[in-house]
């Protein structure tokens, strides 16, 4: 079998030839490029760019299963790999340590005013411009004693909770549809509403999927409900706020700062009026990163394409469903799955 990498430094090709995998690894800058790396492919190891999607998927007809780095699969169009019997795979849980402890970092960046104070002290401005300094000693703002709202209560916002939690806020409230109060009863975490959420958090950090329903949950409206004292930060996913509803908040004092690990388009627009809004942080997608995570994520990325081309469950399967297209197909001729051992039973759907 052949599997198709995408250009990396940090693919585990000697997983694959240990495996007995013909490996193909070539860029593929484009649509274009990365149809023609994946078309003869049985699996394939993608990125956030160019997007896995339909198109994609279906140039490629022996394509089984795709996997991406990371938690999030919104670079892979998930009803096409369903329609077409193809795994779309994640590495769950790999670098929830990473995003939790930035989220953490990001927030108190703003609390403290890291950033402006910083760039004064650089300036040489401490000793020369004491109105300045006492600007930043005026803002600076302390989390003990203050309500927290978290938005997704996954894995990553539950990490995201038990580290706020050591830092004495008034009462952690939480927002997700498919969390029951009783796991957050396990975080001391009051489950709400999202309007509740917005309109009673001094602090809102954002953890959740990037999907047609979040898409720019953070809105222009969203953002007219929070505190005008409210500080954001989103380490989850860029659509899901509007940059530019953002950008005018922060001009028109509508919340006070916000943090961004991630942003709609990506890498950010040079012109995008993020860059100039006042009291933003904006870091290059790094939450993720550490060398820990580029150790292990890798490694299981390369597992999840050789356990499903091997009759084993994948590490992480974004679309489930996909499980009943298989063995539809296994019912006839097998189409693209043909002569791949049957896994379907192993898996948790």
């Amino acid at each position: 079998m052949k599997v198709a990498l995408m250009s990396n430094p940090y693919n585990r090709v000697d997983l694959f030839q240990a495996a007995g995998f013909e490996v193909l690894e070539g860029p593929a800058r484009t649509t274009a490029e990365m149809i023609e790396l994946l078309r003869d492919a049985d699996g394939a190891l993608v990125n956030i760019i160019p997007a896995t999607s339909r198109e994609v998927l279906e140039a490629c007809p022996k394509l089984k299963v795709v996997s991406r780095m990371g938690v999030g699969v919104d670079s892979i169009d998930l009803d096409a790999a369903t329609d077409l019997g193809v795994l779309a795979c994640n590495t769950p849980g790999v670098n929830t340590t990473e995003v939790a402890d930035h989220a953490m970092a990001l927030l108190l960046a703003l609390t403290r005013c890291l950033h402006g104070s910083i760039g004064l002290t650089l300036a040489g401005k401490w000793g020369t411009d004491r109105e300045a300094v006492r600007g930043h000693q005026r803002a600076v703002r302390r989390i003990a004693g203050h309500r927290v709202g978290i938005i997704g209560f996954g894995n990553i916002g539950r990490a995201f909770a038990t580290r706020i939690k050591g830092f004495g806020p008034s009462e952690i409230l939480a927002h997700d549809p498919y969390v029951p109060q009783l796991t957050g009863d396990l975080y001391g975490v009051r489950m709400v509403g999202f309007d509740e959420l917005l309109g009673e958090s001094d602090y809102i950090s954002i953890h959740c999927a990037a999907t047609s329903e979040t898409r720019h949950m953070i809105d222009s409206n969203a953002l007219g409900q929070m505190k005008e004292t409210a500080l954001l930060v989103n380490t989850a996913r860029g659509p899901l706020i509007d940059g530019g509803a953002l950008a005018a908040a922060l001009r028109d004092g509508k919340i006070e700062g916000a943090a961004l690990d991630v942003t709609e388009v990506e890498p950010i627009d040079r012109q995008d009026a993020l860059l100039t809004a006042p009291n933003i942080i904006i870091t290059p997608h790094i939450a993720g990163f550490s060398p820990t995570f580029l150790a292990e994520c890798p490694k299981l990325q390369a597992e999840n394409v050789i356990r499903a081309l091997t009759g084993k469950p994948p590490h992480g399967l974004a679309n489930p469903e996909v499980i009943k297209t298989i063995a539809v197909m296994r019912g006839g001729d097998g189409g693209r799955w043909a002569g791949v051992p049957d896994f379907s039973t192993a898996l948790a759907v």
